[in-house]
């Protein structure tokens, strides 16, 4: 079974979210880039508010693709201490490394936002979507650094995941829908007809298409 692409993708998904339709607390957040068009019709499906939970991994100098950490939105930093700790690396190295990130986090923040705010998780219901899970450490950092925000609850939901993956997260945060768990798995791109990459011009209209929805719907107030 393949989605057409990420916006099928985001339908059938939605179909196993329902329990979450019409909730005042309910808020849905993408990883962009590619979560953005799935968590598009999730929210829209469920009649949730949606934004964006920025995540950017701090790699080891040298050794880019190795996570030592990761900074996300709303100023969390998260480190993998293990790392760290193995590879003895100076607290100045990190916060240089760091700093980097956090510049193209910013720029991230203001090419998508358009000056509205963060949406506050406090006490919500927050679903984290994503196009797919592969090995899931992006999707773990967001998790951990949105836990560090106080949300009364965290809930994963991807239109595919590595079977593995879908059942590490099952004791990590509080519920997980993915919508496939195919073995052997292959890729997440494997399980889409369109896995074209999403730019930041389709990132920028779908979040201000939900922003308008949720003002006509309210009224404009």
């Amino acid at each position: 079974m393949l989605f057409r692409d990420r916006t099928d993708a985001g339908q059938r998904l939605a179909q196993q979210l329902t329990d979450y339709a019409n909730r005042p607390d309910v808020l849905v957040l993408a990883l962009p880039r590619g979560g953005v068009p799935v968590a598009y019709q999730v929210a829209e499906a469920l009649n949730a508010p949606l934004g964006v939970f920025l995540v950017r991994k701090l790699g080891v100098p040298g050794h880019e693709e190795l996570a030592m950490g990761a900074i996300a939105t709303g100023g969390v930093r998260v480190l993998n201490e293990e790392v760290v700790q193995y590879l003895r690396i100076p607290s100045e190295v990190i916060d240089a490394v760091a700093a980097d990130e956090q510049q193209e986090l910013e720029r991230r923040e203001r090419t998508y936002r358009d000056d509205r705010p963060a949406p506050d998780v406090r006490g919500r219901t927050v679903i984290l979507v994503d196009d797919g899970l592969a090995t899931g450490s992006t999707m773990r950092a967001a998790a951990t650094a949105l836990r560090q925000q106080h949300p009364a609850s965290i809930v994963i939901a991807v239109p595919v995941s590595a079977p593995q993956t879908c059942d590490e997260f099952r004791s990590e945060v509080d519920d997980i829908v993915c919508a496939m768990t195919p073995e052997p798995f292959q890729g997440v791109g494997r399980w889409y007809d369109d896995f074209s990459q999403t730019t930041d011009e389709e990132v920028r209209d779908l979040l201000a298409r939900a922003a308008n929805r949720k003002f006509a719907a309210s009224g404009g107030q």
